[in-house]
């Protein structure tokens, strides 16, 4: 038997009205009777096309506040009715019962509500039930009826009455459908994620939107980023962004949002390889790019001010992939965009999550984005020698880069600028000693330079190498047994040292 099936009857019970012209225009013009409620009724009524309400099919009137109108036998039978099931049919003709061939909803807008600082009251009523019912009755029973789940599917709804007169194949109620699940259950997730605020019991994650991109971290592996990349940035040109561009681009995000001072960051593998603040963007980049101007090539370009034609025209001289900023100078832009495959971002102004996840072995992890960036006033000196206002700035600064490396990391830096750092080492002596190798193969002097840890020094060792190459304040976690080793060291040596009580793995 053919899987052709006929869209005879239609539900249409929408939220949002627009496009509802076009689609009941064509509904009329192959000759679908309309069955509707409410609001969606009185407007199809206006268009001129004959539409039966739902009460009078039902023989009840909406009632709780319209918490109750389509939930009702007479709609759900046709809906759910197998068409080749004979008990099926005869109870359909046995109580007066139409069947439904399509069902045309719009949920109330749930999310849009609650980002919207309703009243709880308001939030609550938001809660679609009837139309979550359709979505469901009508996907299940996608062997004979098409379900139009959200605006999102219109178009597609649309193409399928104009192109094949509303016949319609299994396939296209299979593909219709399994659109129909992914917004129930998005609209779900997001309605018990409000409930599950402070609780850690249960975990729900939904994004609707994907972007398959040409591979995942290597050609081999397949990648697709599901979100809404187009909330944070406007593109302004470029190739297809990659898996491991998006991977840089967030830590680029987490790091520049460190600093409120004029500062360029440069990015390699998810760390920064130039970072430098500075009260002109021009001198920013500059001293960001003489940190590693090797590993710079092919990186990743992130700064929290106007990029003007100065500082552009000196950017352009490196290879890059990807720049980031929250504008561009109408000279800049012309000569960054000079290189058509370079990606050039706008950064919007939004807030993003506060918490991550992300698969681990047969689940997942998932834990509060660390925010905690240390003031000044929080630093406890634990040693005789107070750092002086211009090391506290230094400190802060080298934290920050820090907090945003892959653990075991050290970062040395000087005059609010990334000399070296060393990142993602088993050994916090090997990260140390990494970071002096670079930084004197740059030609940087490390007398007066600062160190920054991303957890304590278990033993003296890495105080002692700083010292001997003339670092002379440093910043870390503090809490080991063997604090006091450290401590010992540095006032022996007329080293400062503060602690901050937080350590900032980041793996």
């Amino acid at each position: 038997m053919s899987d052709l099936k006929k869209i005879k009857s239609a539900l249409i019970s929408v939220y949002h009205k627009e496009r509802i012209d076009e689609i009941v225009d064509q509904l009329k013009q192959i000759g679908v009777k309309i069955y509707s409620t409410g609001g969606t009724k009185d407007f199809i009524e206006k268009l001129g096309v004959s539409v039966t309400a739902v009460e009078d099919l039902t023989g009840y009137p909406s009632i709780l506040g319209g918490r109750v109108k389509t939930l009702h036998p007479k709609v759900f039978g046709g809906i759910l009715a197998r068409r080749e099931n004979s008990g099926d049919v005869k109870q359909l003709a046995e109580y007066e019962i139409p069947e439904l061939d399509l069902v045309i909803v719009d949920l109330y807008p749930f999310e849009d509500t609650l980002a919207s600082g309703a009243t709880q009251a308001e939030i609550i009523e938001k809660i679609d039930i009837g139309g979550i019912a359709l979505i469901r009755a009508a996907a299940k029973n996608y062997s004979d009826v098409l379900i139009v789940p959200s605006r999102e599917s219109y178009d597609d709804l649309l193409t399928l009455l104009k192109e094949q007169q509303g016949t319609t194949s299994l396939a296209d109620r299979e593909a219709f459908a399994r659109k129909a699940f992914a917004t129930s259950s998005h609209y779900d997730s997001a309605i018990f994620n409000y409930f599950n605020q402070g609780k850690d019991d249960l975990f729900r994650a939904s994004h609707n939107h994907s972007n398959v991109l040409r591979y995942g971290e290597n050609p081999h592996q397949r990648g697709i980023f599901f979100g809404k990349f187009d909330d944070l940035f406007d593109k302004l040109n470029g190739k297809e962004i990659s898996y491991n561009n998006l991977l840089d681009i967030d830590a680029a995000i987490g790091l520049i949002d460190e600093f409120e001072e004029t500062t360029f960051a440069i990015l390699k593998h998810n760390n920064a390889c130039g970072c430098a603040s500075r009260p002109k963007a021009i001198d920013a980049w500059k001293d960001a790019l003489a940190g590693d101007p090797v590993s710079a090539f092919g990186g990743i370009i992130i700064t929290n001010t106007l990029i003007d034609a100065e500082t552009a025209q000196e950017m352009n001289k490196l290879f890059f992939e990807v720049v980031i900023a929250p504008a561009y100078d109408e000279r800049a832009l012309e000569i960054l965009i000079s290189k058509k495959n370079r990606i050039i971002l706008v950064r919007k102004e939004t807030q993003l999550p506060t918490v991550q996840y992300r698969s681990v072995l047969n689940g997942v992890l998932y834990q509060d984005r660390d925010m905690k960036t240390e003031k000044s006033d929080e630093l406890k000196p634990v040693t005789s020698l107070v750092p002086d206002a211009s090391q506290v700035d230094d400190l802060l600064f080298a934290n920050k880069l820090v907090k945003q490396s892959k653990s075991n990391t050290i970062v040395l830096a000087k005059n609010k600028q990334l000399l070296a750092s060393g990142v993602g080492e088993t050994s916090r002596v090997d990260a140390l000693k990494h970071a002096i190798e670079k930084a004197e193969n740059f030609g940087f002097d490390l007398k007066g330079a600062v160190m920054s840890s991303d957890a304590f020094f278990p033993f003296s060792d890495c105080v002692d190498i700083a010292h001997g190459v003339g670092i002379n304040a440093v910043i870390q976690p503090g809490g080991s047994i063997r604090d006091q080793d450290s401590i010992d060291f540095c006032n022996d040596h007329n080293m400062s040292m503060v602690f901050t009580g937080t350590r900032h793995f980041k793996h």
